[in-house]
């Protein structure tokens, strides 16, 4: 049971596969001084301070964002010096807000994954089906009150 943890997404000039894989996120965590769940969270904070007009979080980092799309493209498969072009191209100034659900949808994936990456039940397992009675699920014995009664 294994989780890729990559997205391919649209973004900047075509469609490119990110993933975060240990590596990449202990150098994200290196070079930010910031663990991945906070920068997630940071991020998260960003997309709603934007959705509601207001400020971001004064501790976020712009590398929160660069090299989180930087990272993620080299674990997708990019040549670094690749990545790192594209990033300089495309996340430089005045471009940080709108890379911001890039980042986010980036380090969620490699954090929680996708369900694309659930892995299938084996052939014969199924979930409880809700129509079942307490009774038929419960490996319990069944009340001997009917059988009380008839004494």
């Amino acid at each position: 049971m294994s989780r890729s943890g990559q997205i391919t997404l649209d973004w900047a000039d075509g469609t490119y596969p990110f993933r975060l894989g240990i590596a990449q996120l202990a150098e994200l965590q290196e070079k930010t001084d910031a663990g991945p769940w906070y920068i997630q969270w940071a991020l998260q904070m960003a997309l709603l301070a934007g959705q509601a007009g207001i400020t971001p979080p004064k501790d976020a980092s712009p590398a929160y964002v660069i090299d989180t799309i930087r990272l993620g493209l080299i674990g997708g498969g990019m040549d670094a010096v690749q990545a790192l072009k594209k990033v300089r191209a495309y996340c430089g100034d005045g471009q940080l807000t709108e890379n911001i659900p890039i980042a986010f949808a980036i380090m969620g994936t490699a954090l929680q994954g996708v369900p694309e990456d659930e892995p299938e039940k084996p052939v014969g397992e199924s979930e409880t089906s809700a129509n079942r009675s307490p009774e038929e699920e419960s490996g319990s014995r069944k009340s001997t009150a009917s059988e009380l009664q008839s004494d």
